[in-house]
């Protein structure tokens, strides 16, 4: 990029624009002191917290899954409690 750019720096591009398009930047608050842990001890802040997020979504979208699925989970249990696996004559273990 350095080299591109030597002899127009006014057309380089801004750090904004080199970016992921699939990033944002967000604005959180946290523990002070917990910040200033983590940056002791040489751990990304931003990316600890965006796979904390991750996680969480993971976790509820999980969650739901299973409540909206329920009923179907129960009915199939049930089914098989009562009639076995459709294929298991072909298991061989």
């Amino acid at each position: 990029m350095r080299i591109l750019f030597a002899h127009k720096e006014c057309e380089m591009p801004s750090l904004r624009e080199n970016r992921s398009p699939f990033r944002r930047p967000t604005n959180v608050s946290l523990d002070a002191k917990l910040v200033e842990e983590a940056k002791e001890l040489g751990i990304n802040v931003s990316r600890a917290s965006e796979e904390g997020v991750a996680r969480e979504v993971k976790a509820e979208r999980e969650r739901r899954f299973r409540e909206e699925n329920r009923e179907a989970f129960e009915d199939w249990n049930k089914y098989v409690e009562e009639n076995g696996l459709p294929l298991e004559r072909f298991r061989h273990f």
